[in-house]
């Protein structure tokens, strides 16, 4: 692609590495920012600096937050003592935009998998059983990917808090509502008989 500017060019270089960006959205997106006002420009750069610069990391949780503690593990109106165990913070977002889950939530970074080179000393497995032990959880909800990586981060982890005196439960499996029968792999569907439910629970 031949560009007229090598500014321009470095700009879209720029956008070009953002994932799912190729050089044509790239070159879009530039040109966008050509037709604005200079200071809008030099807000957008600075606002994308400073996030990058200034945001953290919650100590109790691993949420990104403004401050040392995220705003779900400071809520008071939250149940402090059930955590939903997710794989990254995209999954937390998912969960909250449902406004079905009031409890907390413990972001462990990835999943277990020894093909990837990612073990469970890669993860905030320990922050997580130091967490159960000393806040006295009562409930312990795993929402990992539905795979065999998955499935052996919550084995491990179940080991880990053997001892401990919480309820250990896992977000429901099965066929996609909507979804066709015949076109469900055989583990989604062996999942879906084994947590089927009494037919008044489920037309609630």
């Amino acid at each position: 692609m031949q560009l007229p500017s090598s500014l321009l060019e470095n700009a879209v270089a720029q956008f070009a590495k953002l994932p799912g960006i190729g050089k044509k959205t790239a070159l879009r997106l530039v040109l966008h920012l050509l037709k604005q006002d200079v200071n809008e420009v030099q807000l957008f750069g600075e606002t994308i600096a400073k996030m990058r610069r200034d945001i953290q990391f919650c100590k109790r949780c691993h949420n990104i937050s403004d401050g040392s503690v995220c705003t779900i593990c400071s809520n008071t109106m939250r149940n402090q003592q059930v955590i939903c165990v997710v794989e990254n913070i995209r999954d937390v977002i998912a969960i909250e935009s449902t406004q079905q889950f009031n409890g907390t939530y413990h972001i462990l970074g990835g999943i277990i998998s020894p093909l990837d080179g990612i073990g469970p000393d890669q993860l905030t497995i320990e922050s997580l059983v130091t967490r159960i032990n000393v806040e006295k959880v009562e409930e312990l909800v795993f929402a990992l990917s539905p795979n065999i990586q998955g499935d052996t981060t919550i084995y491990y982890i179940q080991k880990k808090i053997a001892n401990a005196n919480c309820r250990i439960t896992t977000i429901a499996r099965g066929i996609a509502f909507g979804g066709e029968l015949e076109y469900a792999d055989e583990m989604t569907l062996a999942r879906s008989i084994v947590n089927r439910l009494p037919v008044q629970q489920y037309v609630k």
